[in-house]
């Protein structure tokens, strides 16, 4: 019985690790140009700004390969892979690397950006802390941000050569720019962000209102 539940067990966690990522059926398709007119839709706090950088390196999340870091789940249980080759969450939040500095795996932060890009990310892999500074940037290449990708969709889509001769997300206009502000995303709604609703069509019943008379 303890065999036969064994059994059962593993081939329930092959089938989730193959599955590689969380349902995203019903999620809203995600846009790299959302950045350019980003919305803070939750209520956040401001850290602080470890370094000024503007590289923005990457990584492969099929490197991420150890069943027992919480890495390994969060990616499975909350990204999908977008058709740019980036992960992302049910919210939009674009996965990243990031030091130990800030916070720990699944927390979500809005970076702005020297240009006016706010970029919403969650972190779903830690740099360690023997390739930072003061857990922060990068030693070799000094990025704060690193993006979690497919790297083979992601060539296909932003283009391979400038992908591959660059190493570096910053030579892309939706994430150029050097790090001037970091806010903590809370998980409460903001409630001055900007919703829209769709409305139903308004009937005028042929009323020519260039002809309208003033009946005051």
């Amino acid at each position: 019985m303890l065999k036969k539940f064994c059994r059962c067990f593993f081939v329930l966690l092959m089938i989730v690790c193959l599955c590689g990522f969380a349902d995203s059926s019903e999620w809203e398709d995600f846009d790299p140009n959302v950045v350019f007119d980003y919305q803070k839709e939750y209520e956040s706090e401001e850290v602080g700004v470890c370094s000024y950088s503007s590289v923005k390196s990457y990584m492969d999340w099929k490197m991420i390969t150890s069943p027992s870091s919480t890495q390994y789940w969060y990616i499975r249980q909350h990204m999908a892979l977008d058709d740019s080759g980036l992960l992302v969450d049910e919210d939009g939040f674009i996965g990243v690397a990031l030091g130990s500095y800030y916070g720990v795996i699944g927390d979500r932060y809005y970076f702005t950006l020297d240009t006016g890009v706010v970029l919403p990310l969650v972190k779903v892999e830690e740099k360690a802390d023997e390739d930072t500074v003061n857990g922060c940037y990068h030693l070799v290449d000094d990025s704060v941000i690193e993006f979690v990708v497919d790297v083979e969709t992601a060539r296909n889509y932003f283009g391979r050569q400038t992908f591959t001769l660059y190493g570096n997300f910053n030579v892309l206009s939706y994430f150029n720019g050097s790090i001037v502000k970091v806010e903590k995303v809370g998980t409460e709604l903001n409630e001055h962000r900007v919703t829209y609703e769709e409305k139903e069509d308004v009937e005028f019943d042929n009323l020519d209102i260039f002809t309208y008379e003033n009946t005051y």
